[in-house]
């Protein structure tokens, strides 16, 4: 996947692992966006997932990573939005798959499920992973209302 740009966004359960993906996203030359929150006071995921919704929708960003403790909220609440093909993943396999088979450009993860190593792994697969398509398109397309 090439994104000029990488959304970033979580709620305060994502905000520690959030901090480390965005230093060594930097670190590795990807321009980030950072979505917030900006601290670990308790704020609300779904709000985090309609930034993303609109950074993506309005082109400041080609795909994004959203976080919350365990992914699963931020995931319901970001896959809401038309524009985005959220994929909760838990390892590399998800994250390969997610890109493989689902066109995914919102990689979610657990802030208090995955350690730094794994995220950091899961988050490189999913960003070398290109959309295979074929017989995957047209499934894509319905979820994103186009089919």
């Amino acid at each position: 996947m090439s994104a000029a740009t990488i959304a970033i966004a979580s709620d305060h359960g994502g905000y520690d692992l959030k901090q480390l993906l965005i230093d060594d996203l930097k670190a590795k030359g990807h321009e980030v966006l950072d979505l917030g929150t900006n601290g670990p006071d308790s704020v609300d995921y779904p709000d985090y997932a309609d930034l993303m919704a609109a950074a993506i929708k309005g082109g400041k960003a080609g795909c994004g990573i959203l976080l919350c403790g365990t992914g699963i909220g931020i995931s319901i609440a970001a896959n809401r939005h038309p524009e985005l093909r959220a994929a909760l993943v838990h390892d590399a396999l998800t994250a390969r798959l997610s890109r493989l088979h689902n066109d995914a450009n919102v990689i979610v993860m657990g802030g208090r499920i995955l350690g730094i190593e794994l995220a950091k792994d899961c988050l490189d697969v999913f960003l070398k992973t290109e959309f295979e398509g074929g017989r995957h398109a047209r499934r894509v397309a319905k979820m994103s209302h186009a089919g």
